[in-house]
């Protein structure tokens, strides 16, 4: 049973040709937290096929998300998953809103290239995909290779295999460091 630690609300984006992992991995991790998290479909209805050709079910659509009512965007990465959010206008207007509010955003693998093509990176540190790197170089951010960067209101992570640090880093940020240590040993993760 949830059981929520904060009333401050996140929400994870899934397009079709996401990286599934990316992104349920970050809903799982805050669900165990306690944090709300809202899994938004970009699509029409609320089915999402991944890259993987894995289709799942999320709550509810950019359509109908009240935007105003979440604290935090996040942006799975995947191929064609990424190209696929960029494209989605709403949200593109909501992530720029958020980040110039000082609200939280956060990105995984190639999706912090998104923060890049929209201006939102210029003197950041952040992280990528290896395969964006030269896109983040290009918009002036400060590319780093750790395997999550935390820089004001923006989160960036690398890749599949940094989703738990990148879930955690969230953890971290809404409960605090112990609260994310302590998760990470629960499930196991060192």
């Amino acid at each position: 049973m949830f059981e929520a630690k904060t009333d401050l609300k996140t929400a994870v984006f899934f397009a079709d040709g996401c990286e599934e992992i990316e992104g349920l991995t970050v809903v799982d991790l805050l669900y165990r937290a306690g944090i709300p998290c809202t899994k938004v479909s970009i699509n029409d209805t609320p089915e999402v096929t991944s890259s993987h050709e894995i289709t799942f079910r999320t709550d509810t659509t950019v359509a109908e998300l009240d935007f105003d009512e979440y604290d935090m965007l996040i942006l799975p990465g995947g191929v064609p998953g990424t190209p696929n959010l960029r494209a989605c206008q709403r949200l593109m207007e909501e992530v720029v809103s958020f980040y110039k509010k000082g609200k939280q955003i956060a990105a995984i693998c190639a999706a912090p290239g998104i923060f890049a093509e929209l201006g939102l990176l210029k003197g950041i540190p952040a992280t990528c995909n290896p395969t964006r790197d030269e896109l983040l170089i290009e918009s002036g951010a400060i590319l780093k290779h750790d395997k999550v960067v935390v820089s004001g209101n923006i989160i960036t992570s690398r890749a599949m295999g940094t989703a738990i640090p990148f879930g955690l880093a969230i953890v971290a940020h809404y409960l605090g460091e112990d609260t994310a240590r302590a998760l990470g040993e629960n499930v196991l993760y060192s």
